[in-house]
């Protein structure tokens, strides 16, 4: 199964995440198939750059979002509550 969720890319206490499209059976930081947008919590207010075509292209092809993601994409605007 092919899953929408984020990858940790920040340094320790300074979390940083990218938006990427992987297999369900892969790692945290392994390998994913497209990266489709970035999560910084660490700004005020939180900074989510996400591309809302590629979401949907993936959605439509039958990806998952996780429950994280299905937040985020709700606080920025992509997807209605």
């Amino acid at each position: 199964m092919v899953k929408i969720r984020l990858k940790r890319v920040g340094a320790k206490k300074a979390p940083f995440y990218k938006v990427i499209v992987a297999d369900s059976r892969s790692p945290r930081n392994g390998r994913c198939i497209e990266e489709i947008g970035t999560y910084n919590p660490m700004v005020e207010p939180s900074e989510i750059k996400i591309d809302a075509a590629k979401i949907e292209e993936w959605i439509k092809k039958g990806a998952q979002p996780t429950d994280t993601i299905k937040s985020l994409l709700k606080r920025a605007g992509i997807v209605k509550a």
